[in-house]
C-alpha cells in the first residue's frame, strides 16, 4: 500500500513540476527576445553560479551514495563523455559551445539518473539531487539560448550535430558507478568554465544599460 503511495505522489509531483517547465519555457521563448544583455547576463551568471555550487553538493552526495569504493570510481576515468572546455574565438562561438555543451550532457544526466534509480533506494535524496540537476540544466540551455538571441539575432543558434558524445552501451553495476561519477565530474568542470564565461561576456558584450557592444 505505501509504496504505490509513494509512486502515486511521485506521478502528481512529477506531472506538475513538467506542466510548470512548459509554461516557463513557454514565457520564456515569447520574451527572450525583448531581454535587455544587461540584465539577462548578470541573471544567467548568478543562475549559473548556483549550479555550479550544487554540481559541488550533488558530487559529494553521488559518492557517499556509491559505497565504501566512491573515491576510486571517482579517480577513474571513461571515453564518450561530454567534455567541459569551452571553445570559440568570439562571443557568438563561445555562446553557441556553451548552448552544444548542455545539450550534449542532458542525455547523460538522463542516463545517470536511470542508473541510479535502479541502483538506490527509493527515499535516497541523490535521485532527486540528480532530477533536479537535470531540470536546472535543460534551463539554463534556455537562457544561453536567449543570451544568443539577444545579443545576435540575425544569427541562428545551431543544434550540436551528430552525436559526438554517445550513451554508453551495456554496463555492469562497477561501471555504471564510474560513469556517473565521471559525467558529474566534468558537468561540475563545465559549470565553473561557463560561470567565468557569461561573466567574461557581460563585460565584453554590454554597455552600462542594455545594448549589445560586440566586438568587431
Amino acid at each position: 500500500m505505501y509504496p504505490q503511495l509513494e509512486i502515486s505522489q511521485l506521478a502528481t509531483t512529477l506531472f506538475s513540476f513538467l506542466l510548470v517547465m512548459v509554461v516557463d519555457a513557454s514565457r520564456a521563448g515569447k520574451s527572450c527576445r525583448s531581454q535587455a544583455c544587461g540584465s539577462s547576463l548578470p541573471r544567467s551568471w548568478r543562475f549559473t553560479r548556483l549550479l555550479h555550487k550544487e554540481s559541488d553538493d550533488l558530487l559529494k552526495i553521488y559518492k557517499t551514495s556509491q559505497g565504501d569504493l566512491s573515491e576510486l570510481f571517482c579517480k577513474m576515468s571513461m571515453d564518450n563523455v561530454p567534455d567541459p572546455d569551452i571553445s570559440g574565438l568570439d562571443p557568438s562561438a563561445r555562446i553557441q559551445s556553451m548552448y552544444s555543451h548542455i545539450k550534449t550532457f542532458l542525455p547523460h544526466l538522463q542516463r545517470v539518473t536511470e542508473q541510479q534509480t535502479d541502483l538506490q533506494i527509493f527515499s535516497n535524496p541523490l535521485l532527486s539531487k540528480l532530477s533536479d540537476t537535470y531540470s536546472r540544466t535543460s534551463s539554463l540551455g534556455s537562457q544561453i539560448s536567449c543570451i544568443y538571441q539577444t545579443l545576435f539575432p540575425n544569427s541562428p543558434l545551431l543544434e550540436p550535430a551528430g552525436e559526438p558524445t554517445p550513451l554508453p552501451l551495456s554496463q555492469n553495476i562497477f561501471q555504471q558507478k564510474v560513469y556517473g561519477c565521471v559525467v558529474l565530474k566534468r558537468l561540475k568542470q563545465f559549470l565553473s568554465n561557463a560561470t567565468r564565461e557569461i561573466k567574461a561576456l557581460k563585460h565584453q558584450t554590454c554597455t552600462k544599460g542594455t545594448q549589445p557592444n560586440i566586438p568587431s
